[in-house]
C-alpha cells in the first residue's frame, strides 16, 4: 500500500545529501517534497501541515551526528513523527476482559462480515471462544455469508433469521453464548452505502443492549479520505473504541491510515493485509513507519515465521541439511510453509534494505508462476523419487515431466539447481548460518531463497553459491598465497 509514499520520501530525503548541517534552507527544499508526497498519498491536508511543522521544528539547527548524514538524520525525525502520527504505541483489544463482546460497525462493502470471521479466528488463536452473531438482515445472504464462514473456521454462530429484529438478535446472543461456552462474542451489525439516522439509531439501540466493550469501525482503506470521514461521524454518536482497515495490501494510496488517529483520535487496533481468514494483523505504528520509510520490518517477519515454523522441526532440518539428507520432500514442505507467509516479493520487503532491490529486479526476478511449476515436478515424483533424487533416470523424468506438464529439460534444471543449492545449503549450515541462528523459529537457510530450483539464476545467486564455510575459505587464501610464492621464485 505504501511503495508509492515510500519512492517519494526516498528522492525527498536526497534534497539533504551533501550537507553538513541542517539549516532552513535545505530543511525548507526537503520538506517541500515530503509534503507533495503525503499530500499526493491522500493524507489530510490539515495533518500534513501539523506533521511537516512538527519535523521542521524538531530538525532545525540539528548538528549532523558523528558519520551519519543530513538525510540520514532527517530519516530519523520524520520516522518518529511517522510513528506518533500512525497512533504511537500499538493498542490492542481488551482481550482481558470476559466475556469480550466486540460490535463491528460501518458502511456496506467495507469488509465487517469477513472481518467479523477474521476475528473470530485472531481471537481463537489467543486462547478465546469467539460466537458470531450476524445481526445484519437487511442485505441478502448477509446471515448465510457468516453462517459459511462460521462453518470454515468451526465456530458457533447465533440461529438468526431475516425477519429477526437486530437488537434483539443482540441481546438474546450473549445467553446463548454463555451456554455455548464461549468468551467473546463478535456482532455483525448491518451498513448502508451511506450514513443514515436509521442506520445510527439501530446501532445505538444495540449498544446500550449490549454494551460491548469494544466498538471497532471497519473501514476500506481503498476509500483514502472518505474512510476518515465516516470515521469521524460513527465516533460522534457511538464513541468508537478503534478502528479496523481492511484491504491494506491493495495499492491505495495509503491516506487513510496516515490521517485516522490524527482527525478521530482513536487507533488503529487491526488490518486486513490479505483474502484468507488468517490474514487480519495486529496494528503497530512503529513497523509501519519503518515499511513506510523502506526500512523492513522485521518483527513482522519473525512472527510470520514463527506461526508456519516450528523450533524442533527447523533443528531437525538444519541436521538434515548438514548430513546432505535434505530432499525434494523436504524442499517441498518447506516451499509451502515459506508461500503461507505470503508472496517472496512480499518477505523481502519486510527486510531491511531489501525493498529498492525488489523494486529493482522487477516481476521477472520474482516469479511465483515458477514456484508453482517447481512445485508440480516434485509432486509428479514418487516418495521414493522425492527422497532419492539420483534414482532419477531418463525413462523416470520422462514421466515426471509428461505429468507435470514440462520438458525433461525443466526437470533436469531443477535436479541440477536442485544439487548445487543442497551443497549451499550444507555450507551455510556449517559454516557461519548454524543452526539457532538467524530469525527464530525458521530453518538457517531457507530452502527456495538462493538458487531456488527452477527459477534460473538472479544477479546475485551465483556469488551466493560460492559461499563457503570458514574452513574452505581459509583453504582458499593459502592456496592463492602459495601461488603467489611460486611466481615470486
Amino acid at each position: 500500500m505504501f511503495d508509492s509514499l515510500s519512492d517519494r520520501l526516498s528522492e525527498a530525503f536526497k534534497k539533504f545529501k551533501g550537507h553538513g548541517r541542517l539549516d532552513e534552507k535545505n530543511i525548507q527544499d526537503g520538506l517541500r517534497e515530503v509534503r507533495l508526497a503525503l499530500l499526493e498519498a491522500d493524507v489530510n491536508f490539515k495533518v500534513v501541515k501539523d506533521f511537516v511543522d512538527r519535523v521542521r521544528e524538531r530538525a532545525l539547527g540539528r548538528d549532523v551526528l558523528g558519520s551519519l548524514t543530513p538525510g540520514q538524520q532527517i530519516v530519523k525525525v520524520v520516522n518518529d513523527e511517522l510513528v506518533e502520527l500512525l497512533g504511537g504505541e500499538s493498542q490492542g483489544l481488551a482481550l482481558d476482559r470476559r466475556p469480550l463482546r466486540i460490535m463491528l460497525v460501518g458502511l456496506q462493502g467495507s469488509g465487517k462480515t469477513t472481518s467479523a470471521a477474521k476475528l473470530a479466528l485472531y481471537l481463537r488463536r489467543e486462547g478465546l471462544k469467539p460466537y458470531l452473531v450476524p445481526a445484519d438482515v437487511y442485505r441478502p445472504a448477509a446471515i448465510e455469508q457468516i453462517q459459511t464462514l462460521a462453518r470454515q473456521l468451526d465456530v458457533p454462530v447465533h440461529a438468526s433469521t431475516p425477519d429477526m429484529n437486530p437488537v434483539d438478535i443482540c441481546r438474546e446472543a450473549m445467553a446463548a453464548a454463555h451456554e455455548a461456552g464461549c468468551d467473546a462474542l463478535l456482532y455483525d451489525t448491518a451498513g448502508r452505502l451511506h450514513i443514515d439516522e436509521t442506520l445510527m439509531d439501530e446501532l445505538s439501540a444495540i449498544k446500550a443492549a449490549c454494551s460491548p466493550q469494544e466498538i471497532l469501525l471497519v473501514a476500506d482503506a481503498m476509500t483514502g479520505q472518505d474512510a476518515v470521514t465516516v470515521a469521524q461521524s460513527f465516533n460522534e454518536l457511538l464513541d468508537l473504541t478503534g478502528v479496523v482497515l481492511t484491504k491494506m495490501d491493495g495499492d491505495a494510496r495509503g491516506g487513510a491510515a496516515l490521517s485516522i488517529k490524527s482527525v478521530t483520535g482513536k487507533p488503529i487496533k487491526l488490518v486486513g493485509v490479505g483474502e484468507k481468514l488468517s490474514d487480519l494483523e495486529p496494528f503497530h505504528p512503529d513497523r509501519a513507519a519503518s515499511r513506510i520509510l523502506g526500512m523492513g520490518d522485521v518483527l513482522t517477519l519473525i512472527e510470520k515465521a514463527q506461526t508456519e515454523f516450528d523450533e524442533g522441526e527447523a533443528e531437525k532440518l538444519a541436521d538434515k541439511m548438514l548430513k546432505s539428507k535434505f530432499d525434494l520432500e523436504d524442499f517441498r514442505v518447506q516451499m509451502r510453509r515459506i508461500k503461507k507467509m505470503g508472496s517472496i516479493e512480499g518477505l523481502l520487503k519486510l527486510v531491511p534494505g531489501m525493498g529498492g532491490l525488489v523494486k529493482n529486479l522487477g516481476q521477472a526476478q520474482m516469479p511465483e508462476k515458477e514456484l508453482k511449476r517447481t512445485e508440480a515436478i516434485i509432486g509428479s515424483m514418487t516418495m521414493f523419487e522425492r527422497r532419492n533424487p539420483a534414482a532419477l533416470n531418463a525413462s523416470r523424468k520422462a514421466r515426471v515431466a509428461r505429468g507435470a506438464g514440462v520438458s525433461v529439460q525443466e526437470v533436469n534444471v531443477l535436479l541440477k539447481n536442485f544439487g548445487r543449492m543442497s551443497k549451499m545449503m550444507k555450507d551455510m549450515v556449517g559454516g557461519e548460518a548454524k543452526p539457532g541462528k538467524g530469525l527464530p523459529g525458521m530453518p538457517a537457510g531457507l530452502p527456495g531463497m538462493p538458487g531456488m530450483p527452477g527459477m534460473g539464476e538472479g544477479p546475485d545467486q551465483g556469488s551466493a553459491r560460492r559461499k563457503l564455510s570458514k574452513k574452505a575459505l581459509a583453504e582458499r587464501r593459502k592456496k592463492k598465497l602459495k601461488k603467489k610464492q611460486r611466481k615470486k621464485r
